[in-house]
This record gives C-alpha cells, sequence and structure tokens, in this order.
C-alpha cells in the first residue's frame, strides 16, 4: 500500500468530512435555535439555558450507558455496518427536523434522540478503524480522518452561516416587528430549516462512499447452527448483552488498557471543554458571539494541517511520546486559559488549541486500536467513548462549581489543569504497562487473523 491512501481508507476519512458539519452546527447553531424557540414562548433566558444544559447531560448519560451494549453488538459477525447505518439516519433525518418550529420541550427530546443517534455511529465508526487500515498505518489514517474532517466541515457550515444571517432580511420578526437586516434574518426560522438540511445531506453523502465498501473483517464468532436468521439474530442480541459485563472484566483484567482509557478520561477533558469554556471565560471581557464563531473556524483551519503533521511526526518519533507532547501542550494551554483577560490572549489561546486538538484526539483513538484486541474493536471503543463523554461531563460541572463558588469563570479553569496534568502521569503509566503486553496483545492478534484468515491484502482495494 505504501504511502498512497486506499479507497477503504478515504472512503472511511470522508466520513469525518460527513459527520464534523454536524459536529460545527451542533455546538453553534443548534443553540440560537433553541433560544429562538423558548423566546417566542416566552421563557427567561436564565430558564433556556438551564433546559440546555439539561438535555447535554442527558445525552451523557445515555451514550454512557447505551454505548457498550451498541459496541457489542456491532462486533457480532455482519452487524456492524447496518447498525452503523441505522444510527447515522437516525442522526440524518433528526438533524434535518430539527430545523422545523415546534414546542421546545418536543425540539429537546428530538435534539437528544438525534445526538444519541449521532454519537452511536461515530462510536461504531471509530471502532471501523481496525477493518479499514493495518496497525502501521492507523496513526496517519486517524489523523487524516480528522484533519480533512475540520476543513471538510467549514463548506456546509459556511453555506449555512450564510444563509442564517444574510438570506432572510425581509423576514418580519414575531418579538421584534421593526428588526431589519441581518437582526431580522437571525430570527427567520427558515434559514435554519435550510442549513440544517445542507448539513443533514452533506453528512449523508459522505457516508455512502463508506458504506458500499465497507467490509467487517473482524467480528466476535457466535455459535448460530441450526438456527433461522430471525432466531440467529436474537441469539446474536443476547450473548452481546452477556458480554458487556465480560468487556468490563477484560479491560479491569488488562491494566494498560484500562489505565490508559483512565488517562484519556483525565487528559481529554481539556481537549473537549477548553474552547467553549474560553469563550464563557472571553465574554467576561468583551469579546461577542462573531468573533467567537470566528475563532471557531480558525481553530478548525489550524487544527488540519497540524493534525497531519502529527501524523508524521508519530512515524518518526513514537505515538506515544506525540500523544504526551500533546498533553504537555494541552497542560500549558489550560494553565494559560486561567490568566486570560484581554482579546489578544484569547486569539493565543484559540490558535495553540488548533495545534493540538486534532493530534490529541486522533492519535489517541489510533493508539487505541493498537493496545487491543481487534476483534473487540466495538465494545472496547464503546469505553473509549464512555470515557470521553464523561470527561466532557465532568469537565464543565468542575468549571461550573468553582466559578460560582469563586465568581471568576477564569478560576474555573483551574480543575481542568489539574485533570491534565494527571492524565498525563497515568499516560505514562500506561504505556510502561502497554509496552510489556504488546507482545501478548500482538499475539492474541496473530490468533485473531489465523482464525478470520486475515492478511495484509485484505486491507487493500478489491478490483
Amino acid at each position: 500500500m505504501k504511502n498512497k491512501l486506499t479507497k477503504k481508507e478515504l472512503y472511511w476519512i470522508l466520513y469525518d468530512v460527513g459527520n464534523s458539519a454536524f459536529t460545527m452546527i451542533s455546538v453553534s447553531l443548534f443553540a440560537l435555535f433553541f433560544t429562538n424557540l423558548t423566546d417566542l414562548a416566552g421563557i427567561a433566558a436564565s430558564n433556556s439555558d438551564a433546559y440546555w444544559s439539561y438535555a447535554a447531560s442527558i445525552i451523557t448519560v445515555i451514550a454512557v450507558l447505551i454505548g457498550p451494549f451498541i459496541g457489542t453488538i456491532s462486533d457480532n459477525k455482519g452487524f456492524k455496518k447496518p447498525l452503523f447505518l441505522i444510527l447515522t439516519l437516525v442522526g440524518v433525518i433528526g438533524c434535518i427536523l430539527l430545523g422545523i418550529p415546534m414546542n421546545f420541550v418536543g425540539w429537546l427530546i428530538l435534539f437528544v434522540v438525534t445526538k444519541v443517534g449521532y454519537n452511536g455511529a461515530l462510536m461504531i465508526y471509530d471502532s471501523m478503524l481496525v477493518d479499514v487500515t493495518t496497525e502501521d498505518r492507523s496513526d496517519k489514517v486517524s489523523a487524516y480522518g480528522y484533519a480533512f474532517g475540520y476543513i471538510g466541515s467549514l463548506i456546509p457550515f459556511l453555506i449555512g452561516i450564510a444563509i442564517v444571517a444574510f438570506g432572510f432580511q425581509s423576514y418580519q420578526d414575531p418579538l421584534n416587528p421593526e428588526a431589519t437586516g441581518i437582526d431580522a434574518s437571525l430570527a427567520c426560522p427558515w434559514g435554519y430549516l435550510i442549513c440544517f438540511a445542507i448539513n443533514a445531506l452533506w453528512w449523508l453523502a459522505f457516508t455512502l462512499p463508506l458504506l458500499k465498501i465497507y467490509k467487517q473483517n473482524y467480528f466476535v464468532r457466535i455459535d448460530v447452527e441450526n438456527k433461522s436468521k430471525t432466531k440467529a439474530t436474537f441469539h446474536a442480541i443476547g450473548q452481546s448483552y452477556k458480554r458487556v459485563w465480560e468487556m468490563f472484566k477484560y479491560a479491569k483484567k488488562n491494566l494498560g488498557i484500562f489505565l490508559f482509557l483512565i488517562a484519556f478520561f483525565l487528559y481529554i477533558d481539556g481537549v473537549y471543554s477548553i474552547i467553549e469554556l474560553a469563550i464563557k471565560v472571553a465574554e467576561g471581557f468583551g469579546v461577542d458571539q462573531i468573533s467567537s464563531l470566528i475563532a471557531l473556524i480558525v481553530v478548525q483551519i489550524i487544527a488540519c494541517p497540524c493534525a497531519i503533521l502529527m501524523s508524521y511526526l508519530a512515524k518518526r518519533f513514537g505515538n506515544e511520546l506525540m500523544i504526551f507532547i500533546s498533553i504537555i501542550g494541552y497542560l500549558f494551554i489550560t494553565v494559560y486559559a486561567i490568566f486570560i483577560n484581554n482579546n489578544t490572549m484569547f486569539w493565543v489561546l484559540a490558535i495553540a488549541v488548533g495545534m493540538f486538538q486534532g493530534g490529541i484526539q486522533s492519535l489517541s483513538r489510533s493508539y487505541f486500536t493498537q493496545i487491543i484486541p481487534k476483534n473487540k474493536s466495538g465494545e472496547l471503543f464503546s469505553l473509549f467513548d464512555a470515557f470521553g463523554k464523561g470527561a466532557s461531563f465532568i469537565g464543565t460541572l468542575l468549571f461550573g462549581i468553582i466559578s460560582q463558588a469563586t465568581g471568576s469563570s477564569n478560576l474555573g479553569i483551574i480543575p481542568l489543569s489539574c485533570l491534565v496534568f494527571l492524565g498525563g502521569i497515568v499516560f505514562i503509566y500506561s504505556v510502561k504497562i502497554n509496552r510489556k503486553n504488546k507482545d501478548k496483545i500482538d499475539e492474541e492478534n496473530k490468533k485473531i487473523n489465523e482464525d478470520l484468515n486475515i492478511t495484509d491484502s485484505t486491507f487493500k482495494d478489491e478490483n
């Protein structure tokens, strides 16, 4: 395969380009649309923010609870692709429907369902990495996924932003009939509907190539001899639920995997929280919403080449070292964020986040594929996803508690620095153990390859 991407690798990367469009609007325009709905319902701004926060918490809890079950089911032979398709369609259809004006409670319920579909599909997508490429190429392919996802997501996002902000300037806002220009356009629900539909269809379009070419090479064999197709399906699902507990015991028994998940839980908190919280801090010294939006776009642009650069450095100096350097980078970022007090410092922070964001995410994903048995990728990546979701929940919770107790948003970032620091310490110990267990995992994967008749040629393009 040399250095050229295979079709399987390229089409896997393209899904990241598609679903990242949803990621962009979910952290920006969904909140604005929900605010419009609550304004029309006469809901106070503080209550609107609280409802939004509750929905985010519910999404996190659901993702953590059902993720292991989705992961174990997807590891059964022939289950990963259809389950991935179903969850993606839930996200795509939900994304379009979220642009329709409705009661804000119904909208929040639909939002939760849509995000659950998105999270489930993304978790399975991550686990597909073992099926589309070899271990020695996983760093590069994972990094390209994040890199092109950052840039690709900007295209439908910017088109949607232009439609929302400038496409309906003659619209009459029912809450403010005298509003004109961009103020009226931002209040128009149909602009959001068009925007959400564009992003959803973009997501779907970049999903189709992967669905066409994907083949589940690694899977768990279930004895379904002498069973009908329907009974075999239910039997496989039943066995998956039994394997959930075995999965937790496996992770606990294999200390290196368990410690890496703990480390990931701690340090990824900074990755998932720092931009959102830094923007919150920046509001105190006058950074407006437009500047914050531009900063989000700048982070995406910078993250693209930096993620690719990280993958090449990982090839040269090792995955573990580059993850550790990224952790150090985020430690400095979180400490720096504590002292932000002007616009210039905010922009320095945004640039720094862009430099390390893609690398630490992509290398963590590919590193995990290298320390686990490949036929358990779905179930173990469900733990990987659950630890990541839990981190974002804990980080924002600690930020809220500290900032409310001290009256300072800057001080609320201190817990993030502590978590990233602890994550680096635990990561060092996990690396030591995983290096000792490398031969054991390699031998286990070798037996899996022999059992499933998988060779390097399996990952090459089929004629």
